[in-house]
């Protein structure tokens, strides 16, 4: 390369410091010139205003902001964003699509971990362990309580996904290291063909939830999937079944969740919730079928930096004319997150 095109990283200080330590920011340099400065967290700053002009390569994490007509004027260069997290819904904008600038997502990236999280917390679920350890605390010196949440064990289970997108397909494959293991799934969108060579089989929700063990969920949060489990989904659910939720909250009727649970006869696992965090006196809060944890599953810490690297393997082939592997197409973005 002749000549370095000229980029920044917007993302808030913390993003930052996670995504960006020395090895990264060494290779990001030997890719692109950095200028002065190599991260913002703004891109309102009139002492930009020099730097944005002849921009043409942004990096992009958590904490960018929506990138507006106002503010693609003030960077007229710009051909290219790659995104070091996962949806791009936050930032890109219709303007941004309508200039033809190429993005690209962490998402495949971010995968990795909310599978793990989820295929840990199936095996877990088998068990009952995490219902096990609330019970616990109220039957000291007792461990009688263990059959009470109904049958244990992970061998023979029926294991629900819903929505087979980049982290079910990871999820049924998971899945596949369990003994004797069902795995239905259900996804209006999914190819059979392709779900069967991932380890799945093809359902209507309604047969997915009235035979699983456990049901994990993972679609995208659009206005079609919102609530689309409620009541009628929730009560379909055999007795001592796990909900498991790592995806959005809006997908799961937080009220109807609320009532179901409260009769013990189902368990839930939940690492999103609607609204998030939920209100205080939630009763989700102090039902012990019920364990509830800060949206963790998706990347954090030294995870993030898969995120980057991914983004960093796509300047990478950009500059040199390969094709991209994570690019984002505007029009699929009506079928994910």
């Amino acid at each position: 390369m002749s000549r370095k095109p000229k980029a920044l990283l917007v993302m808030n200080s913390g993003t930052f410091a996670d995504q960006f330590d020395s090895t990264r920011l060494q290779r990001l340099a030997e890719l692109v010139d950095l200028g002065g400065r190599p991260w913002v967290e703004t891109l309102d700053s009139p002492e930009l205003a020099a730097r944005l002009a002849g921009v043409e390569i942004l990096l992009t994490s958590w904490g960018v902001p929506l990138l507006t007509a106002d503010r693609l004027e003030r960077m007229p260069n710009l051909r290219a964003v790659f995104h070091c997290a996962g949806t791009v819904r936050s930032f890109a904008s219709d303007e941004l699509w309508e200039r033809g600038i190429l993005v690209t997502s962490g998402a495949d990236a971010n995968a990795i971990p909310v599978a793990e999280f989820t295929f840990a917390s199936i095996v877990l679920a088998g068990k009952k362990a995490h219902v096990l350890a609330n019970d616990a605390r109220a039957h000291r010196e007792d461990w009688s309580y263990a059959t009470r949440r109904g049958e244990l064990g992970n061998i023979g289970r029926v294991i629900g996904v819903v929505g087979f997108s980049r982290i079910g397909r990871r999820v049924v494959q998971l899945v596949q290291q369990l003994q004797d293991v069902t795995c239905l799934v259900s996804d209006p969108h999914a190819d059979p063909f392709a779900v069967k060579a991932a380890g799945g089989r093809l359902v209507p929700l309604d047969e997915l939830l009235r035979a699983s063990d456990i049901v994990t969920i993972h679609a995208p949060a659009l206005p079609e999937t919102r609530h689309m489990i409620g009541a009628a989904e929730l009560r379909a659910m055999k007795d001592h079944t796990t909900l498991i939720n790592t995806a959005r909250g809006s997908l799961v009727d937080t009220k109807a969740l609320e009532a179901e649970c409260a009769t013990g006869r189902i368990h839930a696992l939940l690492d999103v919730t609607e609204p998030e965090p939920l209100p205080a006196d939630s009763v989700l809060y102090d039902l012990p079928n019920v364990v509830i944890t800060p949206h963790i599953a998706g990347s954090l810490g030294t995870e993030t930096r898969r995120m980057s690297d991914a983004a960093l393997d796509d300047l990478e082939r950009y500059l040199t004319g390969r094709e991209l592997l994570a690019q984002v197409v505007h029009g699929d973005l009506s079928l994910s997150a």
